[in-house]
C-alpha cells in the first residue's frame, strides 16, 4: 500500500501471534507500513501473516525469537535494519506475565514476568535506539492500567509492577529522546477481548475475576483490542509528531469510575 496513515514507515512490532498485536500488525499494514513482527509462537505468527495476506496486505514475520533474550532482541532487530534499511517505529506490544497473590508468588514467577514485561522492552528500545536517532522515529510502548491502578479483584503485583516502570521509562525515554529526535509514548490497555480473558468469561461467565472491572467501563463489555491498535496508531503516525512522554489509557472510562 502506497496510502495510509503510516505510508513508507518500517515498524518493527513484537508480539503479533494473537490478541492485540494481532489486531495492531493488521491495522498498521492497512495504513501502508511495511511490519516487521515477532512472536514466540510459530503457528500464531503465521496465522497473523495469513490473515494480513488474504485482506491484500504484507507483514514480514520472524518467529519463534525469544525476546526474554537480548542476543535475540539485536538479532532480529539488526536483521530488519539490514534488510529494510532503517527502523521508523518500535511498537513493544509483548508481554507474558505470571499472575498470582503478592504473599504467594514465587520469586520464579516474579523474576519471569519482569524479564518478559519490562526487560524486553528496556532491551528493545536500547537496541532499537540508535536507529530510531537516524530516522527521526517512534517508540510506542504498551504499559497497562495495572500499572496506575490498584484491582482488588485480581492478583496481579508482579504484573503491576512491571506494567509501572513500563509507563515510568517511557516518560524518562522521551526526555532523553528530546535531544536525538526520538518521541516515546505508551498506550495503557484496560480489560481487553484478548483470547485469555474471552476464555475466562466462556468458562466463569459473569463470575470472573474481571467483571466487576469491565461492568464500569462505557460499554460493560471487555474492549476491543482494535481500540488499542488505534491509540498506537495515533503515536507511531507523524500526526503525533509534537506528541513525546504522553500516556494513554484506552479502558473504556473503568479507571474513572469508583
Amino acid at each position: 500500500m502506497t496510502d495510509g496513515r503510516l505510508a513508507g514507515k518500517i515498524v518493527l512490532l513484537t508480539g503479533i501471534g494473537g490478541g492485540m498485536g494481532r489486531e495492531t500488525a493488521r491495522l498498521f499494514a492497512r495504513e501502508g507500513a511495511t511490519v516487521v513482527g515477532c512472536d514466540l509462537n510459530e503457528e500464531s505468527a503465521a496465522e497473523t501473516v495469513r490473515l494480513i495476506e488474504a485482506e491484500g496486505g504484507s507483514i514480514d514475520s520472524s518467529a519463534p525469537v525469544d525476546l526474554g533474550q537480548r542476543e535475540a532482541i539485536d538479532a532480529w532487530i539488526n536483521d530488519a535494519v539490514e534488510r529494510f534499511g532503517k527502523v521508523d517505529v518500535l511498537y513493544n506490544n509483548a508481554s507474558m506475565p505470571k499472575f498470582a497473590p503478592f504473599a504467594q508468588m514465587s520469586s520464579e514467577d516474579y523474576r519471569l514476568t519482569i524479564q518478559n514485561e519490562l526487560d524486553l522492552v528496556w532491551h528493545a528500545c536500547q537496541s532499537a535506539w540508535p536507529h530510531l536517532a537516524k530516522s527521526g522515529g517512534a517508540i510506542v510502548n504498551i504499559g497497562s492500567v495495572a500499572g496506575v491502578q490498584g484491582a482488588r479483584v485480581l492478583p496481579q503485583a508482579a504484573h503491576a509492577a512491571a506494567k509501572g516502570a513500563v509507563i515510568a521509562v517511557t516518560k524518562q525515554l522521551a526526555a532523553e529522546g528530546i535531544a536525538v529526535g526520538v518521541r516515546v509514548n505508551c498506550v495503557s490497555p484496560g480489560v481487553m477481548a484478548t483470547p485469555p480473558i474471552l476464555a475466562m468469561y466462556a468458562e466463569l461467565g459473569d463470575r470472573a475475576p474481571v467483571a466487576p472491572i469491565v461492568e464500569r467501563t462505557i460499554s460493560g463489555k471487555p474492549g476491543d483490542p482494535l481500540a488499542v491498535a488505534y491509540a498506537g496508531l495515533y503515536f507511531a503516525s507523524d500526526e503525533a509528531k509534537w506528541v513525546t512522554g504522553s500516556h494513554l489509557v484506552v479502558d473504556g472510562g473503568a479507571h474513572a469510575v469508583m
